[in-house]
């Protein structure tokens, strides 16, 4: 049994979201799903809801009490995920692949602009023994050890972060939602955060909600006639302390990505895809994800950028959208963010160069200090 995307909405994509709380801009963005998917009406017609969320980011203890009324879910089966909402889609496809849901409505939602002190905020989540002692001031300062040791095993010059900062803001000026896409701009000419990554490297926060709806392939044409399906999705958490993680390599996004291709049946990632939406809260990543997502070998994705391989009109383009550096990073909702892109470029509704967009892997990674991805393969 296959599962369908059939009806998307989103609301925010801003640095700040002033006259709604992010209860409102979930209602906003369910609204604009439900009508996506032909007029659903969540009450009668949802077997169950799926929300992504973290309370640390809510500031409010249980915040999953305040998930079922903004959604339609109240008196319904609604599940909660500590997790990016990709996983949400995980969870929502493996629901209905069981046989027991038809219907299920994922929701993911940040409002980072509530947040008065998330550098302290993300080292609670740092390891207790080894790296919270540290007392940095700089949480980027984690991601650039990954940068530097990234850049030194494979050859990476801060050229080669020049041309992604460059790519995803060129793209970004085709996104409505890009609000910090500026062409032109040089990374070089922006401060240094934490060596080697410039204030250009890294993405800023942004007030997003997104809504999706999944339907088994029994009924999905009943919502819409041109469903997008998720034929893999898949996701890996590596290991929880940093001092054994490869700092190079993202492991726990090539497991991801090689779960979702075997479930698609995808062999060669490289020919067989058509696009990607890759994380890239952090330039260098983009680069890194690239090559985890087998989209390239190891060490070699900075030289076929340099190509144009993954430009828009590339062979194989990858952040159509501009990605994180373009839109911002909506906290647990980035995933749905590269996917809901991805599907209005798939349903040709978002006007993206792109020779073929028939098949598409979508990725996201939590941020520092995780070591959690999640892939997800789409096709038409």
């Amino acid at each position: 049994m296959r599962v369908g995307i059939v009806g998307v909405g989103w609301f925010g994509f801003q640095p700040e979201v002033v006259d709604y709380s992010f209860r409102e801009m979930m209602f906003k963005a369910a609204q604009r799903a439900y009508e996506d998917a032909g007029g659903l009406d969540p009450r009668s017609e949802v077997d169950a809801f799926v929300s992504c969320q973290e309370d640390f980011w809510e500031g409010i203890s249980i915040a999953d009490e305040f998930a079922p009324d903004p959604v339609g879910g109240a008196m319904k089966s609604v599940y909660t995920v500590t997790g990016d909402g990709l996983q949400c889609v995980g969870q929502a496809y493996m629901m209905i692949r069981s046989g027991l849901f038809d219907v299920v409505v994922v929701e993911s939602h940040g409002k980072p602009s509530d947040v008065e002190t998330l550098n302290e905020v993300i080292f609670t989540a740092t390891d207790p023994i080894s790296l919270r002692p540290l007392g940095l001031e700089n949480v980027h300062a984690l991601a650039a050890l990954e940068a530097r040791a990234y850049m030194s095993k494979f050859g990476v010059a801060e050229d080669h972060l020049e041309a992604v900062v460059e790519k995803a803001h060129k793209a970004g000026v085709k996104n409505q939602r890009a609000v910090y896409a500026s062409p032109g701009k040089s990374r070089s000419a922006t401060p240094v955060v934490a060596e080697p990554l410039r204030e250009a490297d890294v993405a800023k926060f942004v007030d997003a909600a997104v809504v999706v709806v999944l339907a088994s392939e029994r009924v999905a044409k009943r919502y819409n006639d041109t469903p997008v399906w998720v034929d893999g999705v898949w996701w890996s958490t590596e290991f929880s302390s940093l001092e054994f993680h490869d700092w190079a390599f993202p492991l726990h996004a090539r497991e991801a990505a090689d779960g979702a291709y075997t479930q698609a049946k995808i062999a060669d990632p490289y020919k067989e895809v058509d696009f990607a939406e890759v994380d890239n809260r952090y330039s260098f990543k983009e680069l890194q994800h690239i090559e985890a997502l087998r989209l390239a070998p190891r060490g070699t994705a900075k030289d076929l950028l340099a190509d144009g391989a993954f430009c828009p009109g590339g062979r194989l383009p990858v952040n159509l959208s501009g990605g994180a550096l373009a839109e911002g990073v909506p906290f647990e909702v980035h995933g749905l963010a590269r996917l809901s892109y991805a599907v209005g470029v798939m349903r040709g509704e978002v006007k993206a160069e792109v020779d073929k967009a028939e098949t598409a892997v979508v990725h996201s990674w939590r941020g520092i200090p995780t070591t959690t991805s999640v892939a997800a393969v789409l096709r038409i």
